[in-house]
């Protein structure tokens, strides 16, 4: 093989001065935009990327290929795929109404029919799968007999069972407190009322001592007796006491009381019971003496009177 020592040294020139080369192209290119720029020779629309069509590749075998991997022969009880149409809408016949069986029959637009469609697809496939089933010996109704296993550990059972036992422990101090404020209200609106009704009690009590200690009562507040016209007359017969008689000679016995003491022209003029010794103290200065020395008769003493009244 031979190498021309002039193509060598060329490209070794072109790698050494690579980079250098291709700053000062892009600053020419630069610069020759800028001056195209400033003369008006750039339009837009001149600088567009245009994209290569897409190629849409239908690999028809390729895909065949991929899907025999995939594929595995299991039997159906591994598989249990079915290919159903829905089953017969039994309100559209009982009205009359021919409804197709194909999916093209339902509206996808109505959410309604769309959901009764995959309804009656889904009822058909039970009713087909359940014979298969039963030919399996596989069996499709839960023994009456049946737990199922829990999806939690005991331990978490046990948190759980914990945070409830400690949440109706609350509950119950809460209720137990709330019954206690209760109790603790209705016992003070008792206890005030019970004092009330001592107070009331204790007020009527003193006005019946004090009428009955006036006279209007008797026998601890009840009322007295009436008296009988027969013992009205009898006291009308007898007449007042001596203390009624004493108190009217005294006060007087209805009329005018007031002003029984004022002076009149005749008493002012009266002096016929006017007594000079009397008043200026003068003459019978014997009589006091005598009082003042003992010789006066004076009462007994409460003893001395006590077994006077004894010895009687």
């Amino acid at each position: 093989m031979i190498i021309d020592s002039r193509t060598m040294e060329s490209e070794d020139e072109e790698s050494s001065l690579g980079p250098e080369s291709e700053d000062e192209d892009s600053e020419l290119s630069d610069n020759a935009l800028q001056e195209a720029f400033a003369k008006g020779m750039l339009k837009p629309g001149m600088n567009v990327l245009v994209e290569a069509p897409k190629k849409f590749v239908n690999n028809v075998e390729g895909l065949r290929h991929c899907l025999a991997g995939f594929r595995k022969d299991l039997p159906w009880v591994e598989r249990l795929d079915m290919t159903n149409l829905p089953a017969e809408d039994v309100i559209f016949k009982a009205e009359g109404k021919v409804t197709s069986g194909k999916p093209g029959g339902a509206n996808a637009d109505d959410d309604f029919q769309r959901e009764m469609f995959f309804y009656r697809q889904a009822q058909a496939t039970v009713l087909d799968a359940l014979p298969i089933l039963n030919k399996h010996g596989i069996a499709t109704k839960r023994p009456d007999d049946y737990f199922a296993e829990m999806s939690k550990s005991d331990q978490q059972m046990q948190k759980i069972r914990k945070k409830l036992i400690a949440k109706e422990l609350i509950l119950e101090k809460s209720e137990k407190a709330k019954k206690l404020r209760e109790q603790r209200k209705f016992g003070k609106k008792v206890q005030v009322e019970v004092i009330q009704k001592r107070q009331k009690e204790k007020r009527l009590m003193m006005t019946a001592v004090k009428k009955y200690q006036k006279g209007d009562k008797k026998k601890g507040g009840k009322d007295a007796p009436k008296a009988s016209p027969a013992s009205k007359k009898a006291a009308d017969k007898h007449g007042p006491n001596a203390k009624r008689k004493f108190k009217d000679q005294k006060f007087g016995f209805g009329g005018k009381k007031s002003g029984k003491k004022w002076n009149t022209k005749e008493s002012h003029n009266d002096v016929s019971s006017f007594r000079a010794k009397v008043a200026n103290a003068k003459g019978n200065k014997g009589a006091k003496k005598g009082a003042k020395g003992g010789k006066q008769n004076k009462r007994p003493g409460k003893s001395v009177r006590k077994k006077t009244k004894a010895r009687s």
